[in-house]
């Protein structure tokens, strides 16, 4: 078969051929064998150069993943931009509150949804309120706890029953213990109980529940004494506490060092510094504690030759007073010299600025007419609370700049204590600031919605009755008080009637006192001096008979 060669014009070429041809042949005439000939050699270089390229490009992705293999497969990725919302943006932290509040509704869902709860779950959580002192958390707890599981469980409602002696609901903690059936197996409830009762300072409760715990066979434990001692300590009764001591060595705890301290601690709060210094001086490991008891039990008792003594003995031990010992000791020194003493070593130790330091210090120079050092403190301390503005307050009981000081307190945003009213009020009386002192007893049960309790009931009748209002101090303890009157009341009442001769109120007021205090011989003298002012001789006389009968003539 004959083919007809295949005729190209250049205008069929690629561009890059045409362009080369063009220069390499500018004036040569092509045939068409030549055209195909030149085709064949364009595509013959065209497909070269692309196996070319090929094998260019294995060569270099087998170079790559050789380079890839000897990194360690380490493979750099390009820096991440943050997204621009999430810029700035701080992370959200919940407090521990915040998280367990979150549990509790999650866990009154579930029980709703009538899951049933893990004891355990239960116990970490009135664990966790106990720590955080979360009463509120802990009471809605309570309410979920099915009632046979905590009556049958004593480890949950122990911990329940710690939990509300450790918040003050002292009677919710002790309806938990009434419902224990097995309360006898340990001491933990108890120790809660009582615990609960003693920081409340009912100690009489405190330690009723200690005998109660005896008669009922539990064994107290380590945390049982020191506990039931400080009660002890509290009511102040010194046979009772031996007792306690006795059951104290029967129970084999007579070397515990706790227990040692608390012995001490109760011996000197209850009169016996002699005992407390036997215990004291058994004790083979004393700590801080040890030493501060003894410290401040001589203080209490006024011995400043021991107290001074067991104080060079402590710093010979290495050991320092805490904050608590030393204003103690600077609130019951008698003289000024030693607490001046007491005053250069707290410099020396960098401790006057301590808040209870510096507030005791306040009252020791105003105690001593030193209102201006007492002054310079008050104004330099970086730190006040309400007993630092209580104790300036008190400092000036017989200054009209008491008020000044009080409106400083309001403005500085302390909210004034039942002791603040007391003070105020007492100072508003000596000084006859009969509207004033009106005005103060308004606020503290207006404003600040403070119950009046006896003190402020005296302050106010000796503010009326210093005044001549005698009539009103009258009226106050008729009519306005909530309360029976004590001698407090009735003997403010009747040393205003001395001062402004009013004898049938000042007769009343005697009798009532003679009620109450039958063994004091001021009321009786007050009387006969009010009836001898008046020329009332018989009445002195019968009076002073009254005394004779009573054995109380001098």
């Amino acid at each position: 078969m004959n083919m007809k060669p295949m005729q190209m014009s250049s205008n069929q070429f690629p561009p890059i051929f045409r362009s080369s041809l063009l220069i390499s042949l500018p004036k040569m005439a092509t045939t068409s064998l030549q055209v195909q000939q030149l085709a064949v050699l364009y595509c013959s270089s065209k497909s070269k150069k692309i196996k070319k390229q090929k094998q260019l490009t294995q060569q270099q992705q087998q170079q790559k993943q050789k380079q890839i293999h000897q990194n360690n497969n380490k493979i750099s990725f390009r820096k991440p931009t943050p997204t621009p919302l999430l810029i700035n943006q701080k992370p959200y932290t919940q407090t521990k509150t915040q998280a367990l509040d979150s549990v509790v509704n999650d866990l009154e869902a579930s029980v709703e949804r009538g899951i049933k709860i893990d004891i355990e779950i239960f116990s970490s959580l009135l664990e966790t309120c106990y720590h955080l002192q979360a009463i509120g958390h802990g009471i809605r707890i309570h309410r979920l706890i099915p009632v046979n599981l905590l009556r049958k469980n004593v480890g949950l409602s122990s911990k329940l029953l710690r939990l509300y002696a450790l918040c003050g609901h002292i009677d919710k903690a002790h309806d938990v213990f009434d419902e224990m059936s097995k309360r006898d197996i340990s001491a933990f409830a108890w120790n809660s109980l009582i615990s609960g009762y003693t920081e409340l300072g009912q100690c009489e409760d405190a330690v009723a529940l200690y005998f109660q715990m005896e008669e009922e066979g539990v064994e107290p434990d380590a945390f049982t004494f020191p506990r039931v001692l400080k009660a002890c300590g509290g009511i102040g009764l010194v046979r009772i506490g031996e007792e306690v001591h006795r059951h104290v060595v029967r129970w084999g705890f007579a070397n515990d060092g706790f227990v040692l301290n608390a012995l001490v601690d109760m011996y000197a709060k209850c009169g016996d510094i002699v005992k407390a210094r036997k215990v004291f001086d058994k004790i083979t490991s004393r700590d801080l504690v040890s030493w501060n008891a003894m410290l401040t039990g001589y203080v209490r008792h006024g011995l400043l030759v021991e107290a001074l003594d067991i104080f060079g003995q402590m710093l010979q031990e290495g050991y320092e007073p805490d904050s608590v010992a030393i204003s103690t000791m600077l609130t019951n020194l008698s003289s000024l010299k030693p607490a001046l003493q007491l005053h250069a070593w707290v410099l020396r130790r960098g401790f006057e600025w301590n808040l209870s330091i510096a507030n005791s210090l306040i009252v020791v120079y105003s105690k001593h007419g030193k209102l201006d050092r007492a002054c310079w403190l008050f104004k330099h301390m970086p730190e006040r609370d309400v007993v630092s503005w209580n104790s300036i307050i008190t400092a000036h009981s017989r200054d009209p700049e008491i008020l000044r000081y009080f409106e400083q307190m309001e403005d500085s945003g302390t909210v004034p204590d039942s002791i603040t009213f007391v003070s105020i009020l007492s100072a508003c009386a000596h000084l006859g600031l009969v509207k004033d002192g009106e005005r103060l007893y308004s606020m503290m049960r207006g404003k600040y919605r403070i119950s009046p309790i006896m003190e402020h009931y005296a302050c106010m009748v000796n503010l009326y009755g210093r005044a001549g209002l005698i009539n009103e101090a009258y009226a106050t303890i008729v009519e306005t008080m909530e309360f029976e009157a004590g001698p407090t009341v009735w003997g403010a009442l009747l040393y205003a009637c001395l001062l402004h001769g009013n004898v049938d109120i000042g007769e009343i007021a005697a009798e009532k006192l003679f009620e109450l205090e039958p063994d004091n011989e001021h009321n009786f003298e007050l009387l006969m001096n009010i009836y001898r002012n008046v020329s009332k001789l018989e009445d002195v006389e019968r009076v002073r008979m009254m005394m004779v009968e009573r054995g109380l003539d001098s």
